[in-house]
């Protein structure tokens, strides 16, 4: 039997989970915009507020939009929370390359489109890369960037955990099996908060069978794309603008190497440490986090 999903009928859950107040007779004002970018693909985004957007966010690999609800509802500013290509309700793209390098002017098209006033860009995993490679590319864009536990990298693969799930089965026989496979490699998270995030994450077919929404790349097909990142550290490099680093304490992501040469590439970056969060802060410390970006923008 299908499962009722409803977009914007989630947030109550979000709220409650971080309590946070929330009036049912005043729900948050969220809708879905789509635009074309220079490429020819089409790039969704949630708009969140009534103002023009004070800040975009763009979520990491294998997420989507919804991975920020918790954190906007906190923030309780105008914003705007993108699909990467690839991911959401965004584009596939012929050739499956999802590279910064590759996405960049699309991604700078959306936000000038949605966000023209924005000020601010926080990107978490491989959405920090590209709100980096974004930033360097066209300057003008915003007047500042956060990042969230993701750098070029110096040294192995720290993220192996994270392929390996994302490297899973393309596709699973009922809603429960997708469940038991996310619960697995989540297992700080409540899987209440695992449900909500497969709903936005993943959709029934008509066999009733699930598939993720954003676009697998199978370990064959990684070796056929360059996905090496190292040349964005050039782009840390370049950056101007005030930087906010966010790293998790529990993360293996980032380590005091990556550190390191990150305080070599950008001297005047302000690093904090945010306990008891993993790679995904914004799913571990989401209240933590709003408070930090809060206090980085002012106010």
């Amino acid at each position: 039997m299908p499962i009722d999903y409803d977009e914007f009928g989630l947030f109550h859950e979000n709220a409650a989970e971080a309590g946070l107040p929330y009036d049912p007779a005043a729900p948050p004002t969220v809708r879905r915009h789509r635009v074309v970018g220079p490429s020819g693909y089409g790039i969704s985004a949630l708009v969140w507020g009534e103002g023009p957007p004070e800040l975009v966010f763009l979520h990491g690999g294998a997420q989507n939009a919804h991975t920020w609800d918790t954190v906007a509802l906190a923030l309780d500013r105008p914003l705007v929370a993108i699909d990467l290509p690839g991911h959401g309700h965004s584009d596939w793209r012929e050739g499956r390359d999802y590279r910064p390098q590759a996405v960049i002017d699309d991604v700078a098209h959306t936000i000038r489109t949605l966000a023209p006033e924005a000020h601010t860009i926080v990107g978490m995993s491989l959405g920090g890369l590209t709100a980096v490679g974004t930033l360097a590319a066209h300057p003008d864009l915003v007047e500042r960037i956060a990042v969230v536990d993701v750098t070029p990298g110096v040294n192995g693969d720290k993220a192996a955990d994270i392929a390996a799930f994302i490297s899973g089965p393309e596709v699973f026989d009922s809603f429960e099996a997708i469940l038991e496979r996310t619960v697995l490699f989540n297992p700080t998270r409540s899987e209440a908060s695992l449900r909500r995030g497969i709903l936005h994450n993943a959709r029934e077919q008509d066999d009733g069978t699930w598939v993720w929404r954003y676009d697998l790349v199978m370990p064959e097909r990684v070796e056929q794309i360059d996905v090496r990142f190292a040349d964005l550290w050039e782009a840390f490099e370049a950056l101007g603008h005030p930087m906010l680093f966010l790293k998790g304490a529990r993360s293996p992501v980032v380590d005091d190497d990556d550190l390191a040469e990150l305080r070599r590439r950008k001297p005047d970056v302000e690093i904090v440490v945010v306990e008891d969060a993993g790679h995904s802060i914004q799913g571990d410390q989401p209240l933590e986090l709003a408070r930090l970006l809060a206090a980085f923008i002012g106010g």
